[in-house]
């Protein structure tokens, strides 16, 4: 392959093509082939992507970020999975369509970006979910053009030295900001079928952590001041709880507050956005973090 610049870390290594064979590897520390930890039906996603079968979720191990706090920590930083072909992954992608899956669902995708879009050289009969944590390359997500047809943005964060704290991740709110735009020019306004199934369109998550609720309310400011009602769908998530590597940070060693949450729920709802989501306090739950044991894989 080229110097690898699949993402904003721009390593510019040339990967190996499988773990078994010879390269130099970059921040992600992944070949090119794939590595998966799971592919099954998820019906924890927002109800417009798992609506009642569930969404077809491919979880990629590896990660761009070292997020301290990870639900996926087995994967993103130990990278539990097993490697696949770009053959085998589009078998994936069918066997969960076979089973009912409303869409697929690709999760933390972006360092197999080369082994993605050979995947999807031909069309799907589902929508595709591009599941990322916001840390993109412009550039990259438009060689993704026309074959993504949901975008599914994390924007952890507006202030950056906690980006850099907890994820590693320098610039970060400009990165996100930036990509959240070309995933919207890609995609246009959100569109969601009578079935209650979104067709395309961009949902920008937020997950709120424990103790920053300043962090929280300017990522709300960003989503008004860009967004016109009707463009995107905003998710205020509450799931957080202590996971990963988060015993060297004392501070992330709790769930978000009562208090925390109803402040930054109230500041959204007077914000006057009205398309999306919120979560209840059940979900800060261990329960809804699924096995990373190859199943579908």
């Amino acid at each position: 392959m080229e110097f690898c610049s699949d993402c904003v870390r721009n390593c510019r290594v040339r990967r190996p093509v499988s773990l078994k064979s010879d390269g130099q590897y970059g921040f992600c520390r992944c070949p090119q082939n794939p590595v998966i930890a799971r592919a099954s039906l998820h019906p924890w996603e927002e109800p417009c992507i798992s609506g009642t079968n569930g969404s077809g979720t491919v979880f990629f191990s590896g990660c761009n970020l070292k997020c301290v706090f990870c639900q996926n920590y087995e994967i993103s930083t130990e990278m539990q999975g097993r490697e696949v072909t770009v053959e085998r992954l589009r078998e994936i992608y069918f066997e969960l369509i076979g089973q009912g899956a409303h869409n697929i669902n690709l999760v933390t995708p972006g360092h197999y970006t080369g082994a993605i879009l050979r995947s999807l050289a031909e069309p799907l009969p589902v929508p595709v979910v591009y599941n990322t944590n916001g840390y993109d390359s412009c550039e990259t997500l438009r060689r993704l053009e026309g074959k993504i047809q949901i975008y599914l943005p994390d924007f952890k964060y507006s202030d950056n030295t906690l980006a850099e704290k907890y994820s590693r991740a320098p610039h970060y709110f400009e990165t996100a900001s930036a990509a959240v735009h070309e995933m919207f020019r890609q995609c246009g306004p959100y569109e969601i079928g009578e079935d209650g199934i979104m067709r395309k369109g961009v949902i920008i998550r937020h997950l709120l952590l424990p103790g920053q609720v300043e962090n929280t309310l300017r990522i709300i400011d960003f989503v008004k001041e860009n967004f016109r009602p009707g463009e995107v769908l905003f998710s205020l998530m509450r799931q957080y709880i202590p996971h990963g590597n988060t015993a060297s940070f004392p501070e992330l060693s709790r769930t978000v507050t009562d208090e925390e949450y109803e402040t930054v729920e109230e500041y959204l709802f007077d914000s006057g956005i009205e398309d999306g989501f919120v979560q209840d306090e059940e979900s800060a739950s261990g329960d809804f973090i699924p096995e990373f044991d190859c199943r579908g894989v």
